[in-house]
């Protein structure tokens, strides 16, 4: 064999081989990413704790309600209705525990936007960002129900109507399957 075609076919077969390192890298690169959103440092996906659900502006209290929910998804029951200018919402539970923190969790969040006070959670979905922007443009109201909580937001917004019904639809799926649905969003 020619020394010129063996040194070109190493050649070949180390680009190839740099280029497949480089792929994989920038694929660990985004994985690692993604485990330092949940946490990083080892907690990962960890169920238990749920290191993602921090934040740079949250309480222990508000981490606390979103863990319950988390764990307890299963038993929340949801049903929206998307509006032309905005939504309803209807959340139920029969477990109370589940119950407390789903009433303190909407309606410190609510709060929240009305105030402009992004809690910066480390899985919080960008469909937030517009809320915490301008929710002076979203009208609320909240009715306490006997197992839950009714929402109905509007706006005159378009923008705030369609960021509305999307942060809607992504509530639902995590109700319908918990932190898997935010695994997935993420990875996107």
């Amino acid at each position: 064999m020619n020394k010129r075609y063996l040194f070109a076919g190493i050649a070949v077969l180390s680009t190839l081989t740099a280029g497949a390192y480089i792929v994989e890298a920038q694929m660990m690169t985004r994985h690692e990413r993604l485990h330092a959103q949940h946490g990083g440092h080892g907690m990962g996906h960890d169920e238990h704790t749920m290191p993602g659900l921090r934040g740079a502006n949250t309480t222990a209290g508000e981490t606390a309600e979103m863990q319950t929910l988390f764990r307890n998804f299963t038993l929340i029951e949801r049903e929206v209705s998307n509006l032309e200018n905005g939504i309803y919402t209807v959340t139920t539970t029969r477990d109370p525990d589940t119950f407390n923190a789903l009433v303190s969790h909407v309606t410190g969040m609510i709060a929240r936007v009305e105030a402009k006070d992004d809690p910066q959670v480390i899985i919080q979905s960008p469909t937030l960002d517009v809320f915490f922007m301008r929710g002076e443009h979203i009208d609320t109201e909240i009715e306490v129900i006997e197992n839950g909580v009714a929402v109905t937001q509007t706006s005159n917004d378009p923008e705030l109507v369609s960021a509305l019904h999307r942060h809607a639809a992504e509530v639902s799926d995590m109700v319908d399957r918990g932190m898997q649905a935010v695994h997935e969003r993420m990875m996107n």
